[in-house]
């Protein structure tokens, strides 16, 4: 029995690790050639549009073919993501917070790319190629703090959770759009009927926020992208600023 025996099937197939050979495979039908057609299928017609049928049939074989290759539609998922998340860009910095930053918006820029990716189910923490090297870059840009394990991992998962979400929401948001609205006019808009409806009375705070000028419309010419940007950093920096206290709290 060798080392190997004890990785379940689904995380070899995950690494590229070898199989062994089963009778009656269709020798043009791997893994790799599975989920490449169902990456294309997803980009094409989002995540929604990716059944086991579906992609059996883009590439002419049946349904039960792809059981040889996959164990299930959760572990064809799972391979996807990894694929479709690809490896991490070269994050050089010179310090932890713009590693960290860099990282957030290489990391935004995929799966704006592919928004599908924010809808994909978590099936566990990181177990494949391209995930592990996403995670191997965060540690990198951490390595140099007093961070303990525990701490560098909470400040990936944060961060990384915080890139899916807004990524999610801002996708969400532009398709409940009216068609040819912009988000500063949507904003615009959300903020004065809310301003008309919301009684100061009972809500002060929440008063005050709709009769400032946040939801004003910034000039006509600032395109939806740098808006979205803007919004992305100031909550990218307020959990930044909480990475700094707690660094700065490991400094003996």
């Amino acid at each position: 029995m060798t080392s190997d025996d004890f990785v379940p099937a689904p995380l070899r197939r995950l690494w590229g690790m070898s199989e062994p050979a089963r009778l009656g495979r269709p020798a043009s039908l791997d893994v790799n050639v599975v989920v490449a057609a169902a990456v294309k299928i997803a980009d094409r017609d989002g995540l929604d549009g990716v059944t086991l049928p579906k992609v059996a049939k883009s590439l002419g074989f049946t349904s039960m073919s792809l059981y040889r290759h996959v164990g299930s539609k959760d572990e064809l998922l799972t391979l996807m993501a990894d694929v479709a998340l690809g490896p991490p860009p070269d994050i050089a910095a010179p310090d932890w917070r713009e590693g960290l930053r860099r990282w957030a918006f290489a990391q935004r820029a995929v799966f704006q790319r592919r928004p599908w990716l924010t809808r994909v189910p978590a099936a566990g923490p990181p177990s494949g190629p391209h995930q592990i090297a996403w995670m191997e870059a965060a540690l990198a840009v951490m390595s140099g703090t007093l961070l303990d394990w525990a701490h560098r991992i909470g400040a990936m998962s944060l961060i990384s959770g915080y890139v899916v979400q807004s990524v999610r929401q801002y996708s969400e948001l532009a398709e409940g759009r009216a068609d040819g609205q912009g988000q500063a006019d949507a904003e615009r808009d959300y903020g004065r009927a809310l301003a008309r409806l919301v009684n100061p009375d009972r809500f002060p705070e929440t008063a005050r926020l709709f009769s400032s000028t946040l939801f004003e419309a910034p000039p006509s010419d600032t395109p939806d992208e740098a808006i979205a940007d803007a919004d992305f950093s100031l909550g990218l920096e307020l959990i930044l600023d909480g990475v700094a206290v707690r660094i700065a709290r490991s400094d003996p």
